[in-house]
């Protein structure tokens, strides 16, 4: 019932964008820490990004260090969608990236409840 679906992966070359969506269904997410992760074969799932709150808060955004100022979070709570703007990708973000909500503030994946399939970014030199 409750499903969360990522789209918008691809291949792209040393530089180049990507937009990667998360839609919602099932229950509205608005008032979740919506966040992205990726993995890649052998390693474990690793933080992006997040928008949450905190203490009541607006919405904030969090980065991992390796994306900051290149990757933005963005939601659209009408639509039950959100969302993660890539921009001047590198070889090393080639990984699947999997959107995810959490009741909690958390950057940790296993407090994130429900999880996408995941879509895979490939970057190319």
């Amino acid at each position: 019932q409750v499903q969360l679906v990522e789209s918008g992966g691809g291949l792209v070359q040393a530089g180049g964008s990507l937009k990667l969506s998360c839609a919602a269904s099932g229950r509205t997410f608005s008032s979740y820490t919506m966040g992205w992760f990726r993995q890649t074969p052998g390693k474990e799932r690793e933080f992006v990004a997040v928008h949450t709150w905190n203490d009541g808060q607006p919405y904030y955004a969090y980065y991992a260090d390796s994306v900051k100022g290149r990757f933005t979070i963005s939601r659209n709570i009408a639509q039950n969608t959100f969302y993660l703007q890539m921009n001047s990708l590198k070889p090393e973000d080639t990984a699947i990236y999997y959107c995810a909500a959490s009741r909690r503030d958390s950057r940790r994946p296993n407090d994130f409840n429900y999880w996408g399939q995941g879509t895979q970014v490939t970057v190319s030199s």
